[in-house]
């Protein structure tokens, strides 16, 4: 997990503050570098991301014998990865728009956001859907998973 939160919040994080530090503040969804611009692509494109690479890797290890567990052979994967990621993006996305609208709407029009805390913020945000995205596509993928059965060899003739 911690190979998807630090780059994510380092690397959002850079990104923001660059954006914001031109301006010295920004709105929630006014101006050329506003808050929306930043934070509703990486709401979305992240956990959709993040989804498709965790389901791979844990199906890839299972194949493997890598890990203990293994994934029932019916499960068609591809479909999983792609409805799961979809349906990921999709909330996040919709739930950050919504927070995004609220917070206007709660604030007046002219409220003016400092650039450098909102960078935080998109930092601390990226981090947030790093972990919840790693742990969530492996709680759905257990549905299909049962612990790897070692055969065991009996001698009856001893």
């Amino acid at each position: 997990m911690i190979y998807y939160v630090l780059p994510n919040v380092f690397f959002n994080f850079i990104i923001a503050y660059a954006s914001f530090k031109e301006l010295g503040y920004t709105h929630f969804f006014s101006g050329e570098q506003n808050l929306a611009r930043l934070t509703l692509p990486m709401a979305i494109f992240l956990p959709v991301v993040l989804t498709i690479d965790i389901i791979k890797r844990v199906t890839d290890a299972a194949g493997q014998g890598a890990i203990e567990f293994t994934v029932d052979e019916q499960l068609n994967i591809k479909k999983l990865m792609t409805k799961l990621s979809i349906l990921h993006g999709l909330v996040t996305g919709s739930l950050v728009l919504s927070l995004l609208f609220l917070g206007q709407f709660n604030l007046s029009k002219d409220y003016k956001l400092d650039g450098a805390a909102m960078a935080v913020v998109v930092g601390v945000l990226a981090g947030i859907l790093s972990v919840v995205f790693v742990y969530l596509p492996v709680w759905r993928l257990r549905r299909w998973m049962c612990r790897r059965v070692q055969p065991v060899i009996v001698d009856l003739n001893q």
